[in-house]
């Protein structure tokens, strides 16, 4: 008796799971002729391109701002930078609406049914929504987490730059995989009439199809460009006034936009003080020059941009004294890195490192003045850095300390 309660009981226990299983949507349930490899492989190829482009730039706006001795970068073009921060931002912004339509295509396949009773088929199948899974999660998380740090947004407690380069390449991995193994379904789809049936694609139109897959594409590849100019303005001046969404307009003290203020950065006080010294070590002896002491040295004026990693950027004047003059003054050699201090009390870059063909490069200054007018507090006053091709949080502000290397 005691088995066949057993057997009942199990009996039950199945029957509930099946009655469970039945109550799921299956992939045949999803009925819109929308949907298909076609949409799909098409999208992707766009979405593609803007995660390459995002990549490659990522990785070129990391190693800018963590210089490596043994990968030197140029300091020519000097708008390089922020060209190359530009196009990330904009990549990564056209990219949300094209991921979007993209995860809306392949949803059905979430609930793609698998034999229970074939564990090959069910490795495979779980490998695969594994990959998915981890492609889905880190293009998401890239979005997300880049969007925010455009607006400035940081609502997390990890280190943004590092953890945003390291999902990058966790994203872009998964992404070649994914490619790998959809090769052939995708080059199949591209290869045949958008609007040709397929055998795994519905062949009726479902009520509220009220598009064609060609006209889903029109749309999507509008929110791309509308998406792409609300935003593009922070980086290409001529789309400013279209850039609704642009989190850097060029407003801001002589016509140049501030991240971060004075008062924000703790050194008001520090900056205004009277008895206000710049201290270069590393000559055969120190020396402490007053912002009188550089005014009077020969001015060199400059035009170069300041790029930011949110992906604004701006085009200014700078005149101030050059780092190299300035060194040469010092009697310090010129093949030397030079640490650059600024009067911020804490900060993740109140202390950098300008590598020494960045010193040398005549364009380099310790600005004293912005678009014709002394430098405000917020732009760094008494001195600031600025170089040619260098993210803008390695312009450093408030400057108090040079240190030659050895």
């Amino acid at each position: 008796m005691s088995g066949q309660r057993s057997g009942q009981g199990a009996g039950r226990i199945t029957a509930r799971i099946t009655k469970a299983l039945d109550a799921v949507p299956q992939e045949s349930d999803f009925t819109s002729r929308l949907r298909g490899p076609g949409v799909t492989s098409r999208v992707g190829l766009w979405l593609g391109v803007c995660f390459a482009v995002a990549f490659l730039t990522g990785i070129y706006s990391h190693v800018a701002q963590v210089p490596h001795p043994w990968l030197p970068l140029p300091t020519r073009p000097s708008s390089f930078y922020r060209v190359t921060q530009g196009a990330h931002v904009i990549a990564g912004t056209g990219a949300i609406p094209l991921l979007l339509v993209k995860l809306w295509s392949v949803y059905p396949k979430l609930f793609a049914r698998v034999r229970l009773g074939d564990p090959r088929a069910l490795l495979l199948h779980s490998l695969e929504r594994a990959s998915i899974a981890v492609l889905v999660a880190s293009a998401i998380f890239e979005l997300a987490s880049g969007t925010a740090n455009a607006a400035q947004w940081y609502p997390w407690g990890f280190a943004f730059p590092q953890t945003h380069f390291a999902v990058g390449w966790l994203a872009a991995g998964a992404l070649l995989v994914h490619i790998a193994v959809k090769l052939p379904v995708i080059r199949d789809a591209l290869a045949r009439d958008l609007e040709a049936d397929h055998p795994a694609e519905p062949t009726t139109m479902a009520e509220g199809d009220a598009l064609s897959r060609r006209s889903l594409l029109r749309v999507t590849w509008l929110a791309a460009g509308v998406a792409v100019l609300a935003t593009a303005g922070s980086t290409v001046p001529a789309l400013r006034r279209v850039s609704v969404l642009g989190v850097r307009s060029g407003d801001g003290p002589s016509g140049v936009p501030v991240n971060t203020s004075a008062r924000a950065a703790g050194v008001l006080s520090l900056a205004t003080d009277p008895g206000y010294r710049l201290t270069v070590v590393g000559g055969p002896v120190p020396r402490s020059l007053s912002r009188a002491d550089l005014e009077a040295l020969p001015q060199t004026t400059a035009s170069l941009p300041i790029a930011c990693v949110e992906g604004w950027s701006a085009s200014a004047t700078w005149t101030g004294v050059r780092v190299r003059d300035l060194l040469d003054l010092m009697g310090v050699p010129a093949d030397r890195d030079v640490v650059v201090h600024s009067l911020q009390p804490a900060g993740a870059y109140r202390t950098t490192v300008l590598p020494a063909n960045f010193a040398a490069d005549p364009d380099t200054l310790l600005a004293l003045r912005l678009n014709g007018q002394p430098l405000s507090l917020d732009h760094g006053f008494p001195c600031r850095l600025i170089a040619p091709n260098r993210p803008g949080v390695l312009q450093t502000k408030w400057v108090s300390r040079l240190e030659v290397s050895p």
